[in-house]
């Protein structure tokens, strides 16, 4: 009799120890146990550590309230300006609300990976090209609260959404990197422009400085040479100065006759003295009738 009353309490000391042992949960950390009892919420929330559920009637569910990192698959779109992307983008929430996780959604990552698909193609549709490559920041803060909306009742906060990589067609990729180039090289101009403009300005300085010390010449002259012999060459070019060829040039010109001195009239009496003179060379004959007489004669003879 005494040892069947043994065996009973072993038995019943066996069963109630596997009984505590199967209403044994431990509750990690980052995580909090939602109690369903006979399929009815419990308001209490288990918290990590040990805890006891009752078997078979209660059922505990662990929810993870660490941050979730959920890449979006890439979405094809057409933007605003009608240019075909390829966008994906990555997700980062966590869950605030374990019970809400439990009872208002079925599966709460299912759905924040089916709501962000579905705002990143409305995001792309919303936009120009230029805002994807370039305002990103304001279409991650967007797309962050087109998925914010809904996730709360879910018990979900979204921490941060970022868009990865935007895809483009090849054709509009060459076209892209040739409008890139054009621009590079007009600013590529200007520079040199400006460039030119500003050596030219102090050029002229110093061609001013030049004409007011004629030796300053001479030695920019000989800082060539020394420039060019430096770097041992066999032929050296020897810059002919301009100012000694107009040096040469005004040295062949001829000097510049004086103008003859104008002529004194002469006196009263020396002037009648002349026009009597000249009075009695006009009505002299010719030097040839005075120096051969018979000339005229021997000529009309031979006629």
């Amino acid at each position: 009799m005494v040892e069947e009353l043994v065996v009973a309490g072993v038995s019943l000391a066996s069963v109630g120890l596997v009984y505590v042992m199967a209403g044994a949960r431990v509750v990690r950390q980052y995580e909090r146990g939602v109690v369903l009892r006979l399929g009815r919420l419990r308001s209490e929330v288990r918290g990590p550590g040990f805890t006891m559920v009752v078997p078979f009637v209660d059922r505990l569910q662990k929810v993870n309230m660490q941050i979730v990192t959920m890449p979006v698959p890439a979405q094809d779109g057409i933007t605003r300006d009608n240019v075909t992307v390829r966008v994906d983008a990555v997700i980062y929430f966590k869950v605030i609300d374990a019970a809400d996780a439990v009872i208002q959604v079925e599966d709460y990552r299912f759905a924040v990976s089916q709501m962000a698909q579905t705002s990143l193609r409305s995001i792309i549709g919303k936009s120009d090209l230029d805002d994807l490559l370039s305002n990103r920041e304001k279409l991650n803060q967007g797309l962050e609260l087109m998925i914010d909306s809904p996730a709360i009742g879910w018990g979900v906060q979204i921490d941060r959404v970022e868009i990865k990589d935007v895809s483009l067609p090849e054709t509009m990729k060459r076209s892209m990197a040739r409008q890139a180039e054009a621009d590079r090289e007009r600013r590529a101009r200007v520079i040199n422009a400006d460039a030119e403009l500003q050596a030219s300005k102090k050029l002229a300085e110093a061609a001013g400085v030049m004409a007011e010390q004629p030796a300053a010449l001479q030695l920019r002259l000989l800082q060539t040479v020394v420039a060019v012999a430096a770097e041992k060459n066999s032929t050296l070019v020897l810059p002919f100065p301009v100012e000694l060829l107009r040096f040469l040039e005004r040295a062949q010109q001829p000097a510049p006759q004086t103008p003859p001195a104008p002529q004194q009239p002469a006196p009263e009496p020396l002037r009648a003295v002349q026009e009597a003179q000249q009075s009695v060379q006009e009505q002299l004959p010719p030097r040839a009738s005075r120096l051969d007489p018979d000339s005229e004669a021997s000529k009309s003879g031979q006629d």
